[in-house]
């Protein structure tokens, strides 16, 4: 059972790619935080992940503030999962041009070629962004630094994944029947692809969401709390599906998530109860029942415990008026929005 796959089937991922730059040595662009270009790439997203996918060349990326540049080879993919602003370059240094002065430009060319820098290496590179509810994406997010790089042409399933975002990219300004689809599927794939392999690379001794998601049991037991998050499990239940003791399944939870199965089902339950307040009208008894409490009143109480407010009072926060932003799509594979 895959809990991966689980959660981002609760999360909802909505992407696509939005830049394709050839840039010569040496060059150096700011990119701005995720919240600064959530409403020109997707208006009515409340987190947005930033990556860049190299496939030519070479350069360096680093989060705005720390100055310990991380290398980046052909075939590696840089994400930004917290959306800080970052620095991306190559070559001697150079003042950054920020990509924020040029924000709309860049996003009214949709995917054709974008050149600058000097008249040295040339390194390519992709550009795309996953947008994702920030309330149930939390789980996973959480265990992620604040960038994270892995290659994914190391073998012969990750060349295929390159290979095929090359050629859609490439033809995207041709307006073909369905390149807005493939391109957001192909977003959508790199990203999970990416975390896949970000999970097979933690240490042995590393704990948290993400190596909980590797270890058989504990990973087991998170999908069967993903998967049916209304039933009524209790700890004997959930390790007897397991398959091991009460205690071991304890214990080993408890070594990467610092918590018992239950404590963890019910932070999951009031955060898929927080989502659905944010996007659905279905009343507060209903959102309970649906999120496996048999007692209105003692879920108002847990979700106010968790969240500070009272259900109801969650609700009217969450969503004030309707932004004046629209909403329309490129035929390039990328949102964009006017006001």
């Amino acid at each position: 059972m895959d809990v991966l796959s689980e959660v981002l089937r609760a999360v909802k991922l909505d992407g696509a790619m939005f830049y394709n730059a050839e840039f010569s040595a040496p060059w150096c662009v700011r990119q701005p935080s995720s919240h600064t270009m959530a409403p020109y790439l997707l208006p009515d997203s409340k987190h947005v992940i930033i990556y860049h996918l190299l496939t030519e060349g070479r350069g360096y990326a680093h989060v705005e503030g720390d100055d310990r540049p991380l290398p980046l080879n052909a075939g590696d993919i840089v994400i930004f999962p917290h959306g800080d602003p970052h620095i991306m370059g190559n070559g001697s240094p150079v003042k950054p041009v920020d990509n924020i002065h040029g924000l709309q430009r860049i996003l009214a060319e949709g995917l054709k070629v974008s050149r600058m820098g000097g008249c040295g290496e040339i390194t390519k590179f992709i550009c795309g962004y996953m947008a994702c509810e920030p309330q149930l994406s939390r789980v996973f997010l959480g265990g992620l630094p604040p960038m994270l790089k892995v290659s994914i042409r190391n073998d012969a399933s990750g060349q295929w994944l390159e290979n095929s975002i090359r050629y859609s990219v490439g033809h995207a300004d041709t307006s073909r029947p369905g390149s807005e689809a493939v391109l957001a599927k192909l977003s959508e794939v790199l990203f999970v692809e990416t975390l896949r392999r970000y999970i097979v690379l933690l240490p042995e001794e590393q704990t948290g969401w993400l190596a909980g998601v590797r270890d058989p049991e504990v990973g087991r037991a998170l999908a069967l709390l993903h998967r049916k998050p209304a039933h009524p499990w209790t700890i004997a239940a959930l390790a007897n599906e397991v398959g091991i003791s009460r205690s071991v399944l304890a214990e080993r939870f408890r070594r990467y998530l610092s918590e018992t199965p239950i404590a963890y089902l019910t932070r999951w339950r009031l955060q898929l109860g927080a989502q659905m307040f944010t996007s659905t009208s279905s009343s507060v008894a209903q959102i309970a029942a649906e999120v496996g409490y048999e007692s209105e009143p003692s879920f108002n109480r847990a979700f106010k415990r968790q969240f500070g407010l009272p259900p109801a009072r969650f609700r009217r926060q969450s969503n004030p008026a309707p932004s004046k932003a629209i909403r329309h799509t490129s035929t390039n594979g990328r949102h964009s929005a006017t006001r």
